[in-house]
């Protein structure tokens, strides 16, 4: 399966409850079409320390979306935009469908 969102895109969110907000993407996984983005999706977990002297509390923790959820953010026009693909030379490059830009 293919994405159009890569590892340290700016994205903003589409749907649930952080409708909007924008952020870095963190880590992708295409296999099962999820994104984590940096202060998106956070989940608090109670942990217990493991080992001596390590601590133990609340951890917020960000967590997967569905990458379909999240749109790219174009760094020059600084639209949201679908990704178009376009072949320069022998390569394939990501472009904005608003300014044309390269992503």
């Amino acid at each position: 399966m293919s994405m159009n969102v890569k590892k340290n895109d700016t994205v903003v969110v589409l749907s649930g409850k952080d409708k909007g907000k924008q952020g870095k993407v963190l880590s992708v996984d295409p296999k099962a079409g999820k994104v984590v983005v940096e202060g998106i999706n956070v989940a608090t977990r109670h942990q217990k320390p493991r080992r001596q002297g390590e601590e133990g509390g609340i951890i917020r923790k960000e967590t997967p979306l569905y990458a379909c959820k999240v749109m790219t953010v174009c760094p020059k026009c600084s639209k949201a935009t679908r990704v178009a693909h376009k072949i320069e030379g022998d390569k394939k490059v990501r472009v904005c469908k608003h300014c044309g830009a390269e992503i």
